[in-house]
């Protein structure tokens, strides 16, 4: 007779551990989720947590360069008697601030697709993400046209080298970050991509957001400040 404090077994024909999830959603084939465009839920999930925090702490040293960059142009601007190179009058404004304004629009679009990776919306993660790329290159052709037709040149003094050295150095960023874009943008086009969280587009997202604050302090210290 049949102890009646025997537990129960599984249902006949039904393995002890069977997935309720089933296999179509989660992973691919033997497919590590860890290997996509962001970590994900890996097992590694601890150290890419690291990673950004790394990262958060690469763009705050970054600051620091440009903080003292933005310090040294203000000290020689202020104190110079002569600010100006001959025959130089000022800075066109209206150029710079319609690709100012492109670039910090950009910092919108690129948050849009990042909300739409979040939401599983591959498709819709693309054509933000493009859009992102075509308003950085937007900037980035729009800088190299002004110096093209810039009155001045590098050698132009202090005002010369600073100007040439700060607008240079930031868009020695933009080009980073649209490489940066550009890598993501390949690697989602990858065949059988499972979406994970995406740690890497966020920490793309974070640098491009850093871009576009740095430009806007430059923007003021060298259009909107304007001496002679």
């Amino acid at each position: 007779m049949t102890s009646l404090s025997q537990p129960a077994g599984p249902a006949q024909g039904t393995p002890a551990h069977s997935n309720p999830i089933g296999p179509e959603l989660g992973p691919g084939h033997g497919e590590d989720p860890g290997h996509e465009l962001g970590h994900g839920h890996s097992a590694h999930g601890a150290h890419a947590d690291h990673t950004l925090t790394g990262f958060v702490i690469f763009l705050a040293s970054e600051s620091l360069i440009f903080m003292a960059l933005f310090v040294g142009y203000a000290v020689f601007k202020s104190s110079a008697p002569l600010w100006l190179p001959a025959g130089v009058e000022g800075l066109e404004v209206r150029e710079p601030l319609i690709n100012t304004v492109v670039l910090v629009s950009s910092s919108l679009v690129i948050w849009l697709a990042e909300r739409a990776l979040h939401r599983q919306r591959l498709g819709e993660f693309r054509a933000w993400w493009l859009l992102t790329m075509a308003m950085g290159t937007y900037f980035v052709v729009g800088q190299a046209i002004e110096w093209q037709h810039l009155p001045f040149g590098l050698s132009s003094g202090v005002f010369g080298a600073s100007f040439y050295l700060l607008t240079g150095f930031h868009g020695l960023h933009v080009l980073t970050g649209l490489a940066l874009m550009a890598f993501f943008l390949v690697r989602s086009l990858r065949p059988g991509l499972v979406l994970p969280e995406g740690k890497g587009v966020m920490a793309v997202s974070l640098f491009w957001h850093f871009v576009d604050v740095i430009w806007v302090v430059l923007f003021v210290l060298t259009y909107v400040w304007q001496r002679r």
